[in-house]
């Protein structure tokens, strides 16, 4: 287990003592301050996106070790840089029509200003990861499923065989929340609410076709297999992209400081790879078949909690906690299962 967790203990490590270091420059003497506050952003990271764990390594198995590992290495990158700092920085500076450095900035050195640009782009953020979210949770249940963890309801929705029907409960979602909004906003989300769809669409159509690609013993098979492992891995970021919005916005109702929001997610965001590659190699989710539901249980709701937020803020704790709940739930539900096909087992 610890060479999974290995990259994730130095990088926590390393990150500690950025942090102390950043802190005491800042402000002499807020060091050990700081540390808890990394620390706490680190959990709530690891909280919210236990759920997005199980779901990576669900497309992760059907990557080659070599996607696999880029995953760990260029995949941390693109989330701690990207969706962790960069991604905000660049939201900021679209909203309040500065460039790029001088926003940097502003994110460092006046960080009111920089959090009260970020929070005008709050509600078309969490339509588009809402939207993401809500298609990655409602194409699971509508498509067929061996494992059915709450059988009555899962059983009916397979049996729904309405055309694009997750996209129509999606666009519902995001023409709900028009009527709560103040009219000058609704553009803007239902814009970002139908990019989430689009963007969801056609990734996973890519990653399918090219699914299909890999598989075909051709001269083109490698070049096919890095397409596809691309694809998968650009899913798989877009994923995280979504799952990590709400801790991003979150992280600045506990500290207003960029560059300790951004080590302290860092941290949890490399913890949660390492699990999800704990679980592809110990096949966790063949031995616990209920997880992968309970983890899209988590993802609608996580989905529906964004679309409400637009509107009314949801405190993080509620989010991670019910995250827990569906997951855990289907934790225990699948040891009881597996003990009672031992018993059965058994008996014969």
């Amino acid at each position: 287990m610890f060479k999974h967790f290995k990259e994730s203990i130095f990088i926590t490590i390393f990150g500690f003592i950025t942090a102390f270091f950043w802190a005491e420059h800042i402000m002499p003497g807020s060091g050990p301050k700081m540390l808890f506050v990394t620390f706490f952003l680190s959990v709530l990271e690891i909280t919210l996106s236990f759920d997005n764990a199980v779901v990576n390594a669900l497309i992760l198995e059907k990557m080659t070790p070599k996607w696999q590992h880029r995953f760990l290495t260029w995949g941390i990158l693109v989330a701690v840089f990207g969706m962790r700092f960069l991604f905000p920085v660049l939201i900021v500076s679209l909203f309040s029509k500065l460039s790029l450095i001088k926003t940097i900035h502003l994110a460092i050195e006046d960080v009111n200003q920089y959090t009260h640009y970020l929070h005008i782009a709050h509600a078309p953020l969490v339509a588009f990861g809402g939207a993401f979210l809500m298609m990655v949770g409602l194409e699971y249940f509508f498509k067929e499923n061996k494992n059915l963890w709450l059988k009555k309801l899962e059983d009916f929705l397979i049996n729904l065989k309405l055309k694009h029907l997750d996209i129509l409960i999606t666009m519902l979602c995001i023409l709900a929340v028009q009527f709560f909004m103040p009219e000058p906003e609704r553009l803007d989300i239902a814009l970002a609410g139908v990019i989430g769809i689009f963007t969801y669409v056609c990734v996973r159509q890519v990653c399918a076709l090219l699914e299909k690609s890999q598989t075909e013993k051709t001269a083109g098979t490698v070049k096919n297999a890095a397409t596809g492992g691309f694809m998968m891995f650009l899913y798989l970021e877009l994923i995280d992209a979504s799952f990590s919005l709400d801790g991003v916005l979150g992280s600045f109702a506990i500290s207003k400081d960029i560059i300790i929001i951004t080590i302290g997610l860092a941290i949890g965001a490399m913890f949660v790879r390492s699990l999800t590659l704990l679980l592809v190699e110990k096949k966790t989710l063949q031995t616990y078949v209920y997880l992968s539901s309970g983890a899209h249980y988590a993802i609608l709701t996580l989905a529906i909690i964004m679309f409400i937020s637009t509107v009314y803020e949801i405190p993080e704790v509620i989010t991670g906690t019910l995250g827990l709940i569906f997951v855990g739930s289907a934790f225990i539900s699948s040891l009881i299962e597996n003990k009672k096909d031992k018993h059965e087992y058994h008996l014969e």
